[in-house]
């Protein structure tokens, strides 16, 4: 598996359960539902902010998807054109209901963590955070997709829409925003 498919299984893997499901097989669509249920999870929880709302996603993505399986051609991953798929349903129920959510805020601990290496964190984690809410919500989501979700300019083109030059400035306008932002925190 290469770094770039980690979050989202093998493109190989993909295209072939795929073939199969479209060959007969529906019941290995539940393979494909395993190996990307968690991402797309966390896209739902950063556009809808709530569990309930992320789960309810989940369904209405894979429910699109599997409707629209006979039309993955294969040009690009199986995860780009299911992110895309995603990006576009969280888009639309944003647009009815509230605004995105980093995945950044998502909180991660760590067992071996001490209380203060948790605070620490925990204090790092509140000024990253309120330094990312002050970006516009393009800059976040392209910054998103690049930095946690590790898609490619590429990939974020087709998911999102913008141009390649549009990814890249709005991640390089974020990157210097943050960094003015937390300068005074070092």
């Amino acid at each position: 598996m290469s770094g770039k498919d980690s979050a989202f299984g093998g493109n190989d893997e993909d295209r072939l359960i795929v073939s199969q499901i479209i060959a007969g097989q529906k019941e290995l669509f539940r393979l494909l539902v395993e190996r990307h249920e968690r991402a797309v999870y966390g896209m739902g929880l950063s556009f809808f902010r709530n569990a309930d709302d992320a789960s309810d996603f989940v369904q209405e993505v894979f429910l699109k998807v599997y409707r629209s399986l006979s039309r993955f051609e294969g040009r690009s991953r199986f995860s780009t054109w299911l992110y895309k798929i995603a990006y576009n349903t969280a888009v639309n129920g944003v647009n009815r209901q509230k605004e995105y959510r980093s995945l950044a805020e998502e909180e991660t601990v760590r067992d071996e963590d001490t209380p203060e290496r948790r605070l620490l964190r925990s204090a790092a984690r509140e000024a990253v955070l309120t330094a990312l809410k002050a970006l516009p919500e393009r800059y976040r989501i392209c910054v998103d997709m690049f930095f946690f979700y590790d898609r490619s300019y590429q990939e974020i083109e087709t998911i999102t829409g913008y141009p390649v030059n549009t990814i890249k400035s709005h991640v390089f306008r974020a990157k210097k925003l943050l960094r003015e932002k937390l300068e005074g925190l070092a």
